[in-house]
């Protein structure tokens, strides 16, 4: 396996991990669209075999009856969807107590387990690494997934292994939810539009529609839907839909007593919706206003799937009474790392060290974690690694 943790390999090649990073940001396109989880599953378990080199790779999805687990994806040295571990209740072997506890596994020694099955199963093909991550969306348990591998696993392989699986959450998420969700068109004679369909489901505040109404994917139409269920949930004060150029979008204004409920509301409400809207190419913003009474909203998603960069995101065309009225475009979002900070990151994307920076910088090493301290706070990655991969994909570096 590539990412073993021999001691030539002790420095983390920053370069390697981009590339990583890259090549997870091809999977996620490749099941992007995908609202088949099934076939999601089989394709992020393929990838980590044929492009991580890891000896077999699975994963289990939960049941509605939130019970037990469903193999439904497997791939390398096993292919096989029956046998042992085809259902696993929650809380036993080692699967289901990573999706019951939510804490990830990993074991660079896996004979000398003692939750493993079959010790000499695992001696005879050579198996030495494992790791199992819990797979997430806001406050559900989606699956797990459980990689196996020949060589010990390197930590530098599982920062990429972690982006997977929110990559692979996102999708299996929107997928499960399109699956389940009972569609509102399925009586077309008392509701015919979108719009009337989240008019009868927000009764806290009327619905304002804004723009020329068109027949939207029936993954947007779902995902809005949801968005105006949680909004009646918290009596939204004001929500208005609006059909654009490119993108349609849902604004809205819901009152909050405090910032702490602010928070409450935004970590618990809404993050599995923002997975949602990231799936399908959109933007999900969150924003206190009014001195932190009152969270402002906006959850914006592309036409036909299409993600569109921000400078291309225009103000939408108004239908009135009077005529049309064409607003002025938005302007692209600030570019939030400062002159410094692009500066560091380019370097670090270029394998330098901390030292190294500060001296062809000329600055303190202090200073240079200071800017990348930053750089993680406005990107909000939880490492340097993450913050490297954002900053790339957004071409800010």
């Amino acid at each position: 396996m590539r990412h073993r943790s021999d001691d030539s390999n002790t420095l983390l090649n920053s370069a390697r991990l981009l590339c990583d990073f890259q090549q997870v940001n091809k999977i996620g396109q490749s099941i992007s669209g995908c609202f088949d989880p099934g076939v999601i599953a089989h394709r992020v378990t393929d990838a980590l075999v044929e492009q991580f080199d890891c000896a077999f790779a699975r994963m289990w999805l939960i049941n509605p009856d939130q019970r037990s687990l469903t193999l439904v994806a497997s791939s390398g040295l096993y292919t096989h969807l029956n046998g042992a571990f085809a259902q696993v209740p929650m809380g036993a072997y080692k699967v289901g107590k990573i999706a019951q506890n939510r804490v990830p596994f990993l074991s660079n020694c896996l004979p000398d387990e003692t939750w493993v099955k079959d010790r000499d199963w695992a001696i005879a093909n050579r198996i030495q690494g494992f790791a199992g991550y819990p797979l997430v969306a806001g406050d559900r348990v989606v699956g797990v997934l459980a990689t196996f591998s020949h060589e010990t696993m390197a930590p530098e392989f599982l920062e990429v292994l972690q982006l997977l699986c929110l990559t692979a959450t996102i999708g299996l998420d929107a997928a499960i939810y399109i699956q389940q969700s009972r569609l509102l068109t399925s009586s077309p004679a008392a509701i015919t539009t979108l719009s009337d369909q989240l008019a009868r489901i927000l009764q806290s505040t009327r619905l304002m529609l804004v723009g020329t109404e068109i027949t939207l994917e029936s993954a947007t139409e779902n995902v809005l839907r949801r968005a105006t269920e949680l909004l009646n949930q918290l009596n939204c004060d004001y929500c208005r839909l609006t059909y654009g150029r490119e993108q349609v979008e849902l604004e809205a204004i819901v009152a909050t007593p405090n910032s702490a409920q602010n928070e409450a509301v935004q970590q618990a409400e809404f993050q599995a919706l923002q997975l949602l809207v990231t799936y399908l190419g959109g933007m999900f913003q969150l924003q206190p206003g009014s001195q932190n009474r009152v969270l402002e909203i906006l959850l914006q998603i592309p036409y036909q799937g299409q993600s569109l960069p921000p400078s291309k995101r225009m103000k939408p065309v108004i239908d009135n009474s009077v005529g049309q009225v064409t607003k002025p475009d938005i302007a692209p979002p600030h570019q939030p790392l400062s002159e410094r900070e692009q500066e560091i990151m380019g370097l670090l994307s270029q394998g330098m060290r901390d030292r190294q920076i500060s001296k062809q910088l000329h600055i303190s090493e202090s200073t240079v974690k200071f800017h990348i301290n930053n750089t993680l706070t406005k990107l909000q990655a939880k490492n340097r690694y993450q913050a490297l991969y954002e900053a790339t994909k957004r071409d800010w570096i």
